[in-house]
């Protein structure tokens, strides 16, 4: 019997070893696999007209926008990418879901809360932080590590 996986996923380098990992370590039957993608809430930025908005920031203002839509098609190809790998390596396609949703609570606590939805482990890069950003800051891998219960974690490097 297979494993619900849920794989946490952007759209850097870092994720795609976690994807060329996963065809080599797990079978590709029997497992549902869900490629998920959390994406940071900047939308709202787009929509604010204040008075006590600077005015550079206004005059930027569609030029961040432009960025966050390019940010989220990114993630989106990202997620399809690691589908057509995963599918070349044997996976069934139909056992393969992609989610990406906006930045709710946090990344770290918006994969744990999907993990909850009855997955039997979570696959995800380490990123490359600096080690002092690291240890100021923490990782998203490290706050899912100490924070998730009952569901395995593996970590790719």
């Amino acid at each position: 019997m297979g494993q619900k996986i849920l794989v946490a996923l952007d759209d850097s380098r870092n994720a795609m070893r976690t994807i060329e990992f996963i065809t080599k370590t797990f079978s590709p039957s029997e497992n549902d696999i869900t490629l998920f993608g959390v994406l940071p809430d900047t939308a709202a930025f787009c929509d604010m007209n204040s008075p006590e908005l600077t005015p550079y920031f206004l005059s930027q203002q569609s030029s961040f926008c432009e960025i966050e839509e390019r940010k989220k098609q990114l993630v989106d190809q990202a997620l399809q990418q690691a589908k057509d790998i995963l599918v070349r390596a044997g996976f069934d396609k139909d056992c393969i879901r992609l989610k990406v949703q906006v930045k709710k609570k946090g990344i770290a606590r918006d994969i744990i809360e999907e993990a909850h939805c009855g997955y039997s482990i979570i696959v995800m890069g380490r990123r490359g932080l600096s080690g002092i950003k690291e240890f100021l800051l923490g990782s998203v891998s490290q706050k899912v590590i100490h924070s998730v219960k009952d569901i395995s974690v593996l970590i790719v490097n």
